[in-house]
């Protein structure tokens, strides 16, 4: 497909981690390398791929960081002050008096202070610690979200973060005191404060683009301005407000867009690690394979809305899939009576009414998938192309290619009473199965981001060479050189 810069990043709630690792009697850093073996071998699990496994604890950040903290006090957006406020560990954030409530723990019956947005406990902490001005951002925030309106998808949250904005900013606390959090960046010139988790966290974007060392005139060469974050719900105010803010802070160039998905939930409740409802992606893999696992998620996945997980969801979708696709490569690649080759090599298209309206269908498909691409929206590109999918079958089934093909072998020899003349069979057939094979060519390479091992094997079968699987590639009569299988057909389910 095209080419594009991705990096993952493992973010690490500072002083969680530190209570962890107290609590697994670890050290901290012994810690945090066993759990970032977790994620990275998870990424290698799914058959997700990143130029970038990003640590907050590598020099390279650390510097980073500390430069753009040097950057910030520079410009005057620095300042040292007394803080008091509703804290929330899990949250890593402080809550206004207007974002917290009272709640009830049913389970136990204890009463305690939580945050309205994420339901998580908050403590009342009064400490000295030093504070970004980000109440001065409010305007040049406000200016650039009209000028830049979709640059948080989807468009309803983009409308939350422009009110929360319009409504006023507080100055943020930028730092946590060493004796209540060790473990992290410490302020370059104040060894008594940590840097806070989310300035030190969302620089990492910056660290592997070469911040601060970016050749003049070269800036984006090393991928910054990132062309899309992508990030859950859960973290909007920290990557639409707080991010944009620092970076405006410094006049350094702001993210494109902001994708903001939805969660996944189980039985329709929210997940939670102190419920037990959560779903152990490494058992998910091993069961069902990495590419049946992706095609799931991407298909019922939630941009706007929260989507639920569930096994047998998992089973009905991929089988769907199957009996659409699979039913289509059995019937083109295995079929009596024509040969794949010979019908791509003539590349006539069927000139019925059917014939056309596939032919249609199939030159609006890569603009279509591209269109929701645009918009950002892998699920609704996927479902542009298995509505091609099943209205290849369909077209299959009704222009019957078998009915004409019994009336010659697969290389044209007359079997029986013929009511035509044979090269008219011929190439009414070659016509049916050449859009047939097109289909399966062109959805095969757009599906490739979704199911990438096997699209590769779907393509072999087709015969379609390595270097001519690229988006620009799936246009119709773009190849006319495949159709020779590169691997074996097999039989029943084996191959196909």
């Amino acid at each position: 497909m095209t080419d594009t810069a991705t990096a993952y990043l493992a973010e690490r709630f500072l002083r969680q981690i530190q209570r962890a690792a107290e609590k697994a009697k670890q050290d901290v850093r012994a810690f945090c390398n066993t759990n970032s073996q977790s994620f990275d071998k998870l990424a290698n699990e799914a058959n997700v791929q990143y130029d970038h496994f990003v640590r907050t604890s590598e020099p390279d950040h650390r510097f980073a960081v500390q430069h753009f903290w040097l950057m910030l006090k520079e410009r005057g957006y620095i300042y040292e002050s007394k803080h008091e406020g509703w804290y929330s560990v899990s949250d890593e954030t402080f809550y206004p008096p207007s974002a917290v409530h009272l709640q009830l723990d049913p389970a136990t019956g204890r009463k305690f202070m939580a945050s309205q947005e994420t339901g998580k406990e908050v403590e009342w902490v009064s400490e000295t610690n030093y504070h970004f001005r980000m109440s001065t951002l409010r305007d040049r925030l406000l200016e650039f979200y009209a000028s830049n309106p979709r640059f948080v998808e989807p468009a309803s949250r983009m409308q939350d973060v422009v009110q929360q904005v319009t409504d006023g900013l507080t100055d943020l606390s930028v730092s946590r005191p060493v004796a209540r959090l060790s473990w992290g960046i410490p302020v370059p010139d104040d060894n008594s404060q940590t840097i806070y988790v989310w300035l030190d966290a969302l620089v990492n974007y910056l660290t592997k683009a070469n911040y601060p060392f970016q050749v003049p005139g070269q800036e984006h060469a090393a991928g910054w301005p990132a062309d899309v974050h992508v990030i859950g719900k859960d973290i909007v105010r920290f990557h639409c407000i707080y991010w944009p803010a620092f970076l405006l802070a410094l006049d350094l160039p702001l993210p494109k867009q902001i994708l903001t998905h939805a969660h996944w939930t189980l039985a329709h409740e929210k997940m939670s690690k102190s419920k037990g409802n959560v779903v152990n992606p490494f058992y998910a893999l091993e069961r069902f394979g990495s590419d049946t696992m992706r095609y799931y998620l991407v298909h019922s996945g939630g941009i706007q809305d929260d989507s639920d997980y569930d096994n047998q969801y998992i089973i009905d979708r991929y089988k769907q899939l199957q009996g659409n696709l699979g039913n289509l490569v059995t019937r083109v690649v295995r079929g009596k009576g024509w040969s794949v080759r010979r019908a791509v090599t003539s590349g006539r298209t069927d000139d019925s009414p059917e014939g056309k309206a596939h032919v249609e269908a199939l030159e609006r498909l890569p603009s279509a998938v591209e269109h929701w691409l645009a918009k950002l929206h892998p699920g609704s590109a996927m479902k542009q192309v298995l509505a091609v999918i099943q209205q290849t079958n369909q077209y299959m089934q009704k222009s019957s290619p078998w009915d004409l093909s019994a009336r010659t072998d697969e290389h044209g020899v007359p079997r029986g009473i013929i009511h035509l003349p044979t090269d008219q069979h011929i190439r009414k057939v070659d016509s049916i199965i050449y859009l047939c094979a097109e289909s399966i060519r062109i959805c095969g390479i757009l599906l490739q981001p979704v199911m990438p091992q096997r699209m590769r094997h779907l393509l072999d079968l087709m015969g379609v060479d390595e270097g001519r699987r690229m988006f620009q590639d799936a246009v119709l009569g773009a190849d006319r050189e495949y159709g020779t299988p590169l691997v074996d057909i097999g039989k029943g389910r084996e191959g196909v």
